[in-house]
C-alpha cells in the first residue's frame, strides 16, 4: 500500500496551478454556473429553498439532469453553449428523488416516497428526455438511494438504503427494516418491472450486519456493481447478470497523522486519530479490478480522504491527509468541521479525457473537487477546482470535454448563495483558480481563511500583507503574501500575540504599517460576545504593545458594525490613524457612515461622514481603507450574493477634505469619486459574485490589489478572490 504524501500532494497541485501557456497544459477551467432557482416555473416561489444533488447528462452531453430532493422534482439544463447555459424546465414527482440516471433517451429517476423511517417505500419513474414526461414506474419496495446503469444500458442497480433515524437510540443501528440492492432489466432505457431482483446483504457486515444501509452503485463493464454499505464500512461485488453477491470485504480503518482534530478558532494540522473507520460514500471502478471511493463517513467514521481498493480488499492507495493538506493550501479548510470529519469526500466521478483517465473528488465542507490522474499506481493531484456550497455529485462529459458538479446547499433563508450547478471546460491554458496559496511549513501547509483587510509592504513591490477576522479567533494572524507569483503566495503567517499567547478577543478587520515595522490593527468589536472596538498596535514580533478602546462619544452610540479598515497618513508626531466603520450606528443619518480618526501622539478622537450609496435590497456599508498619494480609498458594498449584488466598488475621498471635526458635534461630509466597479473582476472565475469584498491596498509600486473574504467556509463557497486592478495613479 503506498500513502500519497502531503509534499506530492500538494508539489502536483501548485505544479499545476503555476503552469505556464508555454507548456499548453490541459487544465479545466469554469466556464459557467447556473442557479437551479431559475428552473422553477413560473409562478413559483422563488424564495424557497432548492438544491442540486445527484446529477447526470444526456448521451449528447447538450443537457443536463439534477435531483432536486426539497423540491421533489428533477431539473433540466441546456448546455448546448455550455458557457451560457438555459434553463430546460422540471418534472415533479410525488415523492423525493434520490438520484437520477440516463439511459438512452430516457432518465431513471429513483423516488422516496417513504411514510416514516419504519415504513420505507419508493420507486424508480421513466421519464422521457424528449418530452419530460413520466412513461411509467416501478415499485421498489423500499427507500432508494443510488442508480446506475451499465454500459450497454441493460441493466439498472438501485441501492435500497431503507436509511435510520438519527433521532432514535442516538442514530444507532441496528434499525430495522434492513436495506439491500435492486437489479432490474432495461430495454431502450425502460425497465421490466417483472424483472426486478432483490439482492439481499444481511450477515455481510462485521457492523450492524442485520442492517446493511447501502449508498451508492456502479458498474465496471463486466457488469459488476460495485456498492457502498456506508454505516456499516463495508463494500460488497455483485454480479449484475445473475444477481447475487460474488464478493465483499471491510472498508477498514485508517490512522490518521497531522490532522487538525479540535474546532477551536485555529487551524493545527498537529493531532492525530487512530483506527478511523473509512466508511465510504461514493464509489467508481477504474477498470474492472479496481475501485476508488471517497470516504465521507456517516456514522461513527470519515477517514478525510479516498481510498483505492482491488476487488479482494487489498488497499493499492491511501490518500490520508494529504488531500486535506491540499485543500487548506488554498484556503478551503473548514475549521469548523475540525472535530468532525474534516473536509468530508463524499462524491466521486471518473471518464476518460483523451490519453488520461481523470478521476474527482467532491468535498462536501469544503467546497472543492479534486482532480486526480489515474497512473496505474499513486494518483497524480492535477487540480483543485472551486465549486457551489456543497458538491454532492458530478458529471464528466468528455466528448464534449466537460464537466459538471451539482451543488445541494440553499442558503436562500440566510439571504445566502442558492444551490448551483457549475460547468467546467478542459482546455489548454492556465488554472484560474486558486488566484491565491499558502507555501509550506515545517512540512505542512499555512492554514489559511477569511481575509479581511490588506495592507502593503514598505518598499517591496509586489508583496502585500493580510489579516484574519474572528472566524480564526484563536489564532490571530498577519500573512505576507508574495503576489508577483501565481498564483500569489502566502509565505510567513506572523501570529498576534498577548503575553505570549495568541491574543483572544479580536476580530481583526484591518491591518496598516505603523513606520516602525509594527502594525496598527482595527479591531471590531460585539457586545454579545465581549469585546469592544478598538485600535491594536502591535510590533514587528506580533506582540502586543498597545489597546486602544473607542472613546465614550463614540461607544454610546455603537453597534456590532464597526471598525472594517485603517490607514495612516503621516509619519512619527504627526501620525493620524483613519478607521472606516461599516454600517450606520445609532447618532448616523442613515446612507451616511462615519470615517474616525485618531492621532496616537495627542490621542485626540475626530470623524468625517461619509454618503453610502443606495440599495434597494440588504445593506450598504465600508469595508476597507487605504491611503495612496493625495487620496484616501475605501471599499463600499453591498452585502448581497450572486444575482442580486449590485455594489462593489472602489472609491476614493481627497486627504485634504478629510478634515475630521470633534465627536458629539456636527460631523462634515466628505465628497466621494468612483475609482472602479469590482463586479466584472467578480465575475471573471464564471462563479457567482461574492458578498465580502473585504480588503484593499495599494503596493509599493502603486498598483492595487482586492481580496474577498470566504467566512472560513462556513456557509460558503471557501472561494478566496485575490487580484491586482493595476495602477491606481492610471485610474
Amino acid at each position: 500500500m503506498k500513502t500519497f504524501s502531503i509534499t506530492t500532494a500538494l508539489a502536483a497541485a501548485l505544479a499545476a496551478s503555476t503552469a505556464s501557456a508555454v507548456h499548453a497544459e490541459q487544465v479545466f477551467n469554469r466556464v459557467a454556473s447556473f442557479a437551479v432557482a431559475d428552473n422553477l416555473p413560473e409562478g413559483a416561489d422563488r424564495k424557497a429553498a432548492t438544491s442540486a444533488e445527484i446529477i447526470t447528462a444526456s448521451e449528447d452531453g447538450n443537457t443536463l439532469i439534477y435531483s432536486d430532493s426539497p423540491g421533489k422534482r428533477i431539473g433540466f439544463i441546456d448546455i448546448t453553449d455550455a458557457k451560457a447555459p438555459k434553463a430546460g424546465g422540471i418534472v415533479s414527482f410525488d415523492g423525493e428523488p434520490t438520484s437520477v440516471a440516463v439511459a438512452g433517451a430516457r432518465a431513471l429517476v429513483a423516488v422516496n416516497t417513504r411514510e416514516s423511517f419504519t415504513k420505507p417505500s419508493g420507486l424508480v419513474a421513466v421519464v422521457d428526455l424528449a418530452t419530460k414526461k413520466v412513461d411509467t414506474t416501478c415499485d421498489l419496495g423500499g427507500q432508494p438511494d443510488s442508480v446506475a446503469v451499465n454500459k450497454d444500458k441493460t441493466l439498472a442497480a438501485i441501492a435500497i438504503e431503507n436509511e435510520r433515524d438519527e433521532e432514535v437510540n442516538d442514530g444507532k443501528i441496528p434499525q430495522m427494516p434492513a436495506g439491500d440492492l435492486v437489479v432490474l432489466s432495461l430495454k431502450d432505457g425502460v425497465p421490466d418491472c417483472s424483472s426486478i431482483k432483490h439482492v439481499a446483504l444481511t450477515s455481510l457486515a462485521d457492523i450492524a450486519g442485520e442492517d446493511p444501509e447501502p449508498e451508492f452503485v456502479a458498474f465496471n463493464s463486466k457488469d459488476e456493481i460495485a456498492l457502498t454499505l456506508q454505516e456499516n464500512n463495508h463494500i460488497v461485488i455483485i454480479d449484475g447478470k445473475s444477481a447475487s453477491v460474488k464478493t465483499h470485504f471491510s472498508a477498514g480503518t485508517v490512522d490518521l497523522k497531522n490532522i487538525d482534530t479540535k474546532r477551536d478558532g485555529a487551524i493545527s494540522f498537529t493531532g492525530e486519530q487512530a483506527g478511523v473507520k473509512r466508511e465510504p460514500d461514493a464509489v467508481k471502478w477504474l477498470d474492472d479490478s479496481r475501485l476508488v471511493v471517497a470516504n465521507e463517513g456517516d456514522y461513527e467514521g470519515g477517514a478525510r480522504g479516498f481510498t483505492i481498493f482491488d476487488t479482494t480488499g487489498k488497499v493499492l492507495f491511501e490518500s490520508g491527509a494529504a488531500f486535506e493538506h491540499a485543500i487548506a493550501a488554498i484556503g478551503h479548510y473548514p475549521e469548523k468541521r475540525s472535530s468532525a470529519k474534516g473536509v468530508e469526500p463524499e462524491g466521486v466521478e471518473l471518464a476518460q479525457y483523451g490519453k488520461d483517465k481523470l478521476f474527482f473528488v467532491l468535498t462536501e465542507r469544503a467546497s472543492i473537487v479534486g482532480v486526480y490522474k489515474d497512473t496505474g499506481g499513486e494518483p497524480e493531484l492535477l487540480q483543485l477546482l472551486p465549486s457551489g456550497i456543497g458538491p454532492e455529485g458530478a458529471v464528466a462529459i468528455p466528448g464534449r470535454n466537460l464537466f459538471a458538479t451539482a451543488n445541494e446547499t440553499d442558503l436562500v433563508e440566510e439571504g445566502g448563495a442558492r444551490a448551483h450547478v457549475m460547468i467546467y471546460e478542459r482546455r489548454e491554458g492556465e488554472p484560474a483558480y486558486p488566484q491565491i496559496r499558502s507555501a509550506e511549513k515545517d512540512g505542512l501547509p499555512i492554514g489559511f481563511g477569511a481575509l479581511s483587510g490588506l495592507a502593503a509592504v514598505a518598499e517591496k513591490p509586489g508583496f502585500v500583507r493580510a489579516v484574519s477576522d474572528s472566524v480564526f479567533s484563536s489564532q490571530p494572524t498577519i500573512f505576507t503574501i508574495d503576489a508577483t507569483q501565481k498564483p500569489a503566495l502566502i509565505t510567513e503567517a506572523l501570529r498576534i500575540t498577548r503575553d505570549g499567547a495568541p491574543a483572544q478577543k479580536l476580530d481583526i478587520e484591518g491591518a496598516a504599517n505603523d513606520g516602525e515595522g509594527g502594525f496598527w490593527l482595527a479591531s471590531e468589536g460585539d457586545a454579545d460576545k465581549l469585546y469592544s472596538h478598538a485600535l491594536i498596535h502591535v510590533n514587528k514580533k506580533g506582540e502586543i504593545k498597545q489597546e486602544i478602546v473607542i472613546p465614550a462619544e463614540l461607544r454610546a452610540n455603537e453597534t456590532r458594525y464597526g471598525f472594517e479598515g485603517i490607514a495612516t497618513v503621516g509619519e512619527g508626531d504627526s501620525q493620524v490613524l483613519w478607521m472606516a466603520i461599516q454600517r450606520e450606528w445609532k447618532d448616523d443619518e442613515k446612507g451616511f457612515v462615519k470615517l474616525v480618526s485618531y492621532k496616537p501622539a495627542s490621542k485626540e478622537w475626530g470623524a468625517v461622514r461619509y454618503p453610502l450609496d443606495k440599495s434597494e435590497e440588504g445593506w450598504v456599508g465600508l469595508s476597507e481603507i487605504a491611503v495612496h498619494g493625495d487620496y484616501a480609498y475605501v471599499i463600499e458594498r453591498d452585502n448581497l450574493i450572486g444575482q442580486a449584488a449590485k455594489l462593489k466598488k472602489l472609491y476614493r475621498i481627497a486627504l485634504a477634505d478629510l478634515k475630521p471635526a470633534a465627536l458629539g458635534g456636527e460631523l462634515p461630509v466628505v465628497k466621494k469619486e468612483e475609482v472602479r466597479d469590482l463586479i466584472p473582476e467578480l465575475k471573471a472565475l464564471n462563479g457567482y459574485v461574492v458578498d465580502k469584498v473585504e480588503g484593499f491596498t495599494i503596493d509599493a509600486a502603486g498598483n492595487g490589489y482586492v481580496v474577498t473574504d470566504n467566512d472560513g467556509v462556513d456557509d460558503s463557497s471557501g472561494e478566496t478572490l485575490f487580484f491586482s486592478i493595476g495602477a491606481i495613479d492610471a485610474m
